[in-house]
């Protein structure tokens, strides 16, 4: 493991108790005191805080607009992307197994640690010290935030410009569901069968599973060169 002060410079923020933090980054493959308990935490916290900023930063943004903007902003694949920014990979504690297997790298371990540092951080100083490290790290999104960009989650946005190239809806598929009752971990296939384009998504639940891979699907589908022939319309 890399020194773990580097961690904190770009986390910005100093642990009292370097056990908390280590905790933080400790999957439940490597010991029996791991990060799920934070994670549970850290989930509460970051909504509150990118609900605030959301409140805060345009009156504009309706009730709904928010939940949907706000659930973009705190799912698995934005997490995965603040994990990458501070090389969370690179301090994660894994079973061997896990370690073996990629899973440093795997999107629901990547996004559960940074929801654990969120949380402990809360637990260490208090929601305002938080706050800071959250809003540290999503300075940069909350910066160029447009209703366009994230105002809706990937299932509406892969729909609509489905519909709008006039074909057929998405079929969604549940491939596998692993891990104890209160510990799945769903893999979900989104197919468009018109475009042969075919994208698997992995979480926590069904649902974010399937946003998951709706917004491959979404990235595939618009670097289709049959699609590329029809622009979206601003």
């Amino acid at each position: 493991m890399k020194d773990i002060h580097e961690l904190e410079a770009r986390l910005g923020y100093t642990f009292k108790d370097e056990k908390l933090l280590l905790r933080a980054l400790t999957h439940r493959s490597y010991a029996h005191e791991h990060n799920e308990r934070l994670e549970f935490l850290g989930d509460s916290v970051l909504n509150c805080v990118v609900g605030n900023a959301l409140f805060l930063r345009d009156r504009h943004f309706t009730e709904g607009m928010l939940s949907r903007v706000r659930a973009n902003l705190v799912c698995e694949k934005t997490l995965k992307g603040l994990a990458e920014t501070i090389s969370i990979s690179d301090y994660l504690r894994l079973g061997e197994g896990e370690a073996k297997t990629g899973g440093a790298h795997r999107p629901s371990i990547m996004a559960d640690a940074m929801e654990a540092l969120f949380g402990a951080v809360f637990m260490e100083s208090g929601f305002e010290a938080a706050q800071q490290v959250v809003l540290k790290l999503y300075e940069p999104i909350l910066t160029e935030l447009s209703p366009e960009q994230l105002g809706k989650d990937p299932k509406t946005r892969l729909q609509e410009r489905l519909q709008g190239l006039h074909l057929e809806r998405p079929l969604y598929t549940v491939l596998s569901v692993t891990g104890a009752s209160h510990l799945q971990t769903f893999t979900c296939e989104c197919r468009l069968a018109a475009l042969n384009i075919v994208t698997t998504g992995e979480a926590t639940s069904r649902r974010a599973a399937e946003q998951a891979a709706a917004a491959l699907a979404l990235d595939a589908l618009e670097a289709h060169p049959e699609v590329q022939k029809h622009p979206k319309r601003h």
